[in-house]
């Protein structure tokens, strides 16, 4: 199976960008948007002079327990550099949620709650709430990882967003937002 049907099939769609905007990225912006796969997993990630950014992480199924997924978050953490991810808030009525919070809370994962982040899914038009989790080896603020988010965000989920879905994505101010009084820690509820 190709790697983008492993992760449509895994991610939900207002989650997902195109093939056609991945594969842009990848030959594109090729020197920071980057690819690993193997038989059963596919890691797509974004690597800049300052952090690490996982787009997409998918672990089979089958492969599942075996520590595959650790492994590959170990390959990251070696760059010695912090690690952002977004992800779904728990959902009681799909136990994947949990069980990928729990994962992340294990390999040292911190939510960061000061930071929000919102934007419409142009698939379905709805609007989609994401939480930020990340690893910061020196103790990255959470300033600091807003500030990388924005990055990623402005340069890689925005990238020629307009040319690519006829319409484009929220700006970088109105999709993430930064708030001190936001007391929500997601990886507190499992």
């Amino acid at each position: 199976m190709h790697w983008y049907e492993k992760l449509n099939q895994y991610f939900p769609i207002e989650e997902m960008k195109s093939k056609e905007h991945m594969e842009l990225l990848l030959k594109e912006k090729g020197d920071v948007y980057h690819k690993d796969e193997g038989p059963y997993h596919v890691l797509i990630y974004v690597e800049f002079d300052e952090f690490v950014f996982i787009d997409y992480l998918f672990v089979s199924k089958e492969s599942r327990g075996q520590g595959l997924g650790h492994k590959l978050i170990e390959k990251l953490k070696k760059k010695d550099k912090p690690i952002i991810l977004e992800v779904e808030p728990i959902n009681y009525e799909d136990s994947d949620t949990e069980k990928r919070l729990r994962f992340y809370a294990r390999e040292g994962f911190k939510h960061a709650k000061t930071i929000g982040y919102s934007r419409r899914s142009l698939a379905t038009n709805k609007v989609n709430d994401m939480e930020i989790l990340y690893w910061a080896p020196r103790d990255e603020s959470e300033e600091t990882i807003y500030e990388n988010m924005k990055k990623t965000y402005r340069l890689i989920h925005k990238y020629k967003d307009e040319e690519l879905y006829g319409k484009p994505f929220e700006p970088v101010n109105e999709a993430l937002s930064r708030d001190e009084d936001r007391d929500k820690d997601i990886l507190g509820e499992i």
